[in-house]
Formats: C-alpha cells, structure tokens, sequence
C-alpha cells in the first residue's frame, strides 16, 4: 500500500479482521505513558502510533521493521493526520448530528464482539464447525403472517403448515405443495428447493431443523422471522471444501432464441477450438469471453463453496474432478459458460477457522440463546444486587401492555426508590420508567408476565451499558480501535470538504493549475491505426488479402467487420483507435512508414492498417481532466498540511521518538 494513503484508509477496518496489536502489548503502560507528541497541548502516546502502523501492510510483511527512511515518512504522516484530526475538532465538525450517529453505528458494532465473546463457549463454535463439515440439500414450504397478526392468526397460519405436513407425509409431492402455497417468492421457480447448504448459511432455527432430520424426513413447523417453515431434507454429504474455477462466459439474452442461438454457435466454436492441442486457455479467454470482470485475469472466479453460485454452475463446477478439467458448455440464466478447474481445498481446520466463525455466530441469531449466560456473568462481574421489595411494588401498577402513569410512581414516592445496584452504581425506578418511555414499541406484551419482560430487557441493557464502561476504561485494545474510528470519520470529513469534493467541484481551480502545470500533461507521438490478430489462421490469407491495398479510413473497421466476422465471430480480434506509439505494444514495434504491414505479435499473425500520424504536443484540459483533479487535490492536501503547521503547535518528544525508532527500525 502506498504509504501516503495508508492513514486516509483507516476507516476500513477492524470489524473484518483481527487486530494486530503485538507491538502495544510488549510495552508496559509505565513505558509509554510519556507522550510522542503534543499538539496545542493535547498528549499523543505512542501506543497509537504503533497500533495504526502495526496495520500498515508493507510493515507486517517485513517482519515489523522499517528502515529509517520509511520510519520518518510514517511518523511525519502520522503527525498531518492528527493536525487533521485537531482541525476537524477545531470546526466542529465532531459535534454535527451526522457524525454523532455515524460513530455510534460504528460503536455498536464494534462493541458487541468485546461484551460477549467471552461467553461463547468453545461447544458452540465447535458445534457450528463439525455442521461445516457437512452439506445438506433440503427444500421447504415457507407460510408468513399476515399485517398485524393477531394471536388467532398465528394459530391459523400453524394450523395450515401442519395440514401440508400432513399431506406431504401422505406422499403428496412436497415441491409442488411449496409451488402452490409456499410464501417463498423464489418457489415459483425452484418449487422450494434451497439446493446444499451449511451451517451458518441460513437462520439459526432453520439450520438447527434442517441439521436434526433425515434424509426423507419432513420437519415440524419450524418458526423464524420469516414465518413458518416446513423443511424436507432431499440429502446430506461430506463437505467437498472449495474449488477454484476459471470461465469462460458467452452472454445471451434470456428468452431470446435469436440471441441464444447466437451465442450457442459462438460458445461451440469456442469450445472447438479450446480442444486443440496448441490452444492456449488464457489467451482464448482473453480474446472472446464476455466476462469483462474476469477475462483479463484468465478468467478466474474466488473460491466457490456449495451454495455460493447458482445451481446450473455449480452443479458442473462440482462435477469437475481433474485440475485443468474442462467442461462442455453450460446454460444459466447469464449465458453459456466453458468452466475450468483450476484448484480445490478440503474445509480448514477448527483453529483457521475459528474466528471466522465466531465472528459469524456474533452477527447470527444464535447469539440471542446465550443472553443468558451473558447476564449471569455480567451480575457476578458487576456484583449485580436487585431490591426485590421495590420490583414487588411496583410491578401491580402496570398494565397488560405495560403502559403506566409517572403520576402513580409519584404518588406512592417510589420514583427514586432503588430497583438494583451494581459496582458502577444504583439504576432507580425513574430509570426503568424512562426506559420504557424510550423503547415501548419494542417492549409490547406477546406472552408470560409483561412485567418481568420489560424488567429483563432494562436489567439486560443497563447490565450491557455498564459492560461498555467498563470496557472504554479499562480494555485498552478496544479504546484504540474506538478512538481509530472516530478520528478517521473525521479525518473522511475533513479531506471530503477540503480537498476531495473541492478539488472535483473547482473548474477553474482545475483550469487554473492545469495553465499552470501543462508541462504534466503531453501526449507522445500518437497514430491513427486499425490492428487485426488472426484467431484462426485458415482465415488468414483472405484477411491479408483484403486489407493489403486499404488506407485507413473510419469506415474501415466496419467494413471489416461486416465481411468476416458477421459469419465468423471468432476468426479475429479487432481494435481501432488513435494511440501513443511509443507505449503500444503492436504499435512500437511496426514501421510508421508503411500503411500497411504484418507482423507477429504473442505468436499470432498480426495486420496494421496506420493512418495519420499526430505529432507529441500539450494534452487539452478535457483530455487529461481525471489526472488533473488527482493532481490538484494533491496540491490542495499540501496547502491544508502546510496551513495546519502554522495554525498549530506541535511539540515532539525526541527521546519517545528515539525509542520507538530503536522498536521498529531494523539493524
């Protein structure tokens, strides 16, 4: 990564990856409590140095040494970053409604690994593993609730599920059962079918069903969000891992017989020619796929698992057995693919991926069944005493849907009365009515006693909240992070408004130091030129022979185009422009001086048609305007730094410096 960039990319963070903190963790806080620098009197310590230099690539991939040169370069970077920060404050920009809510959606997520990932017990993640090494293919029938439910309709809804159950269970033909009644909008084209899937690929409560049955059964209804569902499991197997694959797409428009056609025969001719002994995958790739994501890369697609593409892809992929298998064509609703088997991978091992999955089960709705284990350890680390005398007096006063008069609280003088206390201090019955003020709709009354609900919900936020304290003051690894995310919302800000958008908008800022630096900006010799790459080399001669005694016209091409590849798309690769000569690769090797001439490039035949040639001379504004704007906010982010360097004083503390130098710079 370029190093100026690194710290303007310290918004894209944590919550991907692990922290890497090693270096903060070798130092004692006795050790680095003397500040690194000072800016308007505010202390900078050099555990936050190191913790963003520590996530600089090229840092970690020399073994965490630098030498003195790219030393400097960091830390004279660090300093512009935290003038940045300081002048963000300054303005205010800290204190606008947007970045309050911003940082407190980064804040939330950032802190829910931290409270509890602790109670997630190495049975659970282990459990989630040994489902991940196993695929299972079911369908399922999904019934929603209507609008506003009422209790009745739940049980209506129930009832129905249980009916087509039954029908299943009497041989009726479960996928068109989920054609006719499932609420499932893909199950008019799927008939309910999930295909393979593994744990942590669906809701917890469907995975949990679905893992539980076998092959043949048919589950109870099972509830989620989405309502109720009815799962079939159709087959479970061992878990073939990953595989690699490379392709090569031919686009047809669906439902267009013209146009799949088309691509059919183009596909075929394709396929023809990948069989011959001296075709070269890469190079046919490159030339005829119409995967512009993929087709300069060899046609490579990241690692695929089941359930991760659609199921006419995947169903060959799979089948694939021999790297460097090819398959026949393929139809999906993209096109025709020819796919290549490049590589494959049997499941990691628990310890690979272990954080991966905690960090899923964090985000999955199994986390909702360990809360429990979650408060009982938040009372005991908190010492968590609840006054069961004031929670018995006041719980006649609520209604079914826990609506209740502040009036009523006041008038037996219970407002300040104490529900419960932990080491942080006490929560008394104003709180829990404030609460419920806030988070009634939340908090409405579905089953059991409505009371204790909204009673358990309080303690479980309030319990959570003093977790968080705790957490900023005393963890110092999620203080850092913390603090990384609000400077660099900041800093985002900063640069957005002052240099990125303003050096966008500014035309004739733009203008102004194009007139000024136009020496930047130049064309090299450039020519007019058509190039032709024989594919096929039957077709050679007949190509040769039309364009030997043609000049370069702009209807050339087309004309080309029209006599051979109408009926041969894929005799030749074509391109037609004005290019630099110097720096093309076809380009610098011909003789300008004729207009017509052959030669081999990348072993194939290659025709040149030149035209005019264009002289090297200044590039106008409109020709080189995204280079001028990129250059023009470099300029700005200079004059900002150079600014803040005046406006700001800043103090370095050399023997920290020296310190953390010897740390870090290699021998």
């Amino acid at each position: 990564m370029n190093k100026k960039y690194f710290w303007y990319s310290i918004l894209v963070l944590v919550l991907s990856c692990s922290p890497k903190t090693t270096l903060i963790q070798e130092e004692s806080k006795e050790e680095i409590r003397q500040p690194l620098l000072t800016i308007e009197g505010e202390e900078i310590f050099a555990e936050e140095f190191l913790h963003l230099l520590s996530k600089n690539r090229e840092f970690q991939n020399k073994g965490e040494k630098l030498s003195p040169e790219d030393f400097q370069e960091n830390f004279d970077l660090f300093v512009n970053y935290k003038l940045k920060v300081k002048e963000a404050e300054k303005i205010g920009l800290d204190t606008l409604e947007d970045f309050r809510k911003e940082f407190d959606v980064f804040k939330q997520d950032l802190i829910k690994p931290y409270l509890i990932q602790n109670s997630l017990r190495e049975g659970e993640l282990q459990k989630a593993y040994n489902r991940m090494n196993e695929v299972v293919k079911a369908s399922h029938i999904l019934l929603q609730f209507p609008a506003n439910a009422s209790h009745d309709d739940s049980v209506a809804v129930l009832r129905m599920a249980l009916k087509l159950k039954e029908e299943a269970e009497k041989g009726a033909d479960f996928n068109q059962l989920a054609l006719e009644h499932s609420d499932d909008p893909s199950a008019k084209d799927n008939k309910g079918s999930l295909g393979y899937f593994t744990a942590l690929q669906m809701v917890y409560q469907f995975e949990d069903a679905a893992y539980g049955l076998e092959v043949g059964e048919i589950s109870d209804p099972v509830l989620t969000n989405f309502g109720y569902h009815i799962i079939k499991l159709e087959d479970r197997k061992p878990n073939p891992g990953e595989i690699r694959v490379s392709h090569i797409l031919v686009r047809s428009q669906s439902g267009d017989p013209v146009s799949e056609e088309r691509a059919l025969r183009k596909v075929g001719d394709i396929y023809t020619e990948l069989q011959k002994p001296e075709s070269v995958w890469e190079e046919v790739c490159e030339l005829y796929s119409e995967d512009v994501g993929s087709k300069n890369s060899g046609g490579k697609l990241p690692w695929l698992g089941l359930g991760s593409v659609i199921p006419e892809f995947e169903r060959v992929a799979f089948g694939l057995t021999e790297i460097g298998e090819i398959s026949s064509p393929v139809k999906t609703p993209y096109g025709f693919h020819i796919i290549r088997l490049e590589d494959k991978k049997p499941i990691a091992s628990f310890e690979d991926m272990e954080a991966q999955i905690k960090s899923r089960i964090l985000r999955d709705s199994r986390s909702n069944l360990i809360q429990s284990q979650v408060t009982a350890i938040q009372k005991s680390r908190y010492d968590f005493t609840e006054n069961t005398s004031v929670t018995d007096k006041i719980e006649p006063l609520f209604d079914r849907d826990i609506n209740v008069s502040r009036k009523k609280f006041e008038e037996n003088q219970l407002m300040d009365s104490i529900l419960f206390e932990t080491s942080y201090g006490p929560s008394k019955v104003s709180d829990f009515i404030d609460f419920l003020d806030s988070d009634r709709a939340v908090i409405r009354y579905q089953s059991g006693n409505a009371f204790e609900t909204a009673f358990e919900k309080f303690v479980a936020q309030t319990l959570n909240e003093t977790e968080e304290k705790d957490l900023t003051a005393n963890n110092e690894e999620f203080r850092l992070l913390l603090q990384e995310y609000r400077d660099g919302i900041l800093l985002f800000s900063l640069m957005n408004d002052q240099v990125w958008q303003k050096a966008l908008q500014d035309e004739d800022g733009q203008i102004e130091f194009y007139e000024n630096h136009k020496d930047r900006y130049t064309w090299q010799e450039r020519a007019e030129a058509i190039t032709v790459s024989m594919a096929k080399e039957e077709k050679t001669s007949a190509v040769r022979r039309f364009l030997s005694d043609k000049v370069y016209k702009s209807d050339l091409a087309d004309r080309l185009e029209n006599t051979f590849l109408l009926d041969d798309p894929l005799a030749f690769s074509m391109e037609e422009g004005i290019y630099e000569i110097q720096s093309h690769p076809i380009l610098s090797k011909a003789d300008l001086s004729k207009s017509f001439q052959e030669l081999k490039h990348n072993n194939k035949t290659t025709f040149v048609v030149i035209g005019n040639k264009v002289p090297a001379g200044p590039k106008k504004f409109d020709e080189t305007r995204g280079k001028v704007v990129q250059d023009y906010q470099e300029h700005l982010d200079k004059k900002l730094v150079a600014s803040l360097k005046e406006a700001y004083q800043v103090q370095i503390n050399e023997d920290e410096k020296k310190r953390i130098y010897d740390r870090v710079v290699a021998d």
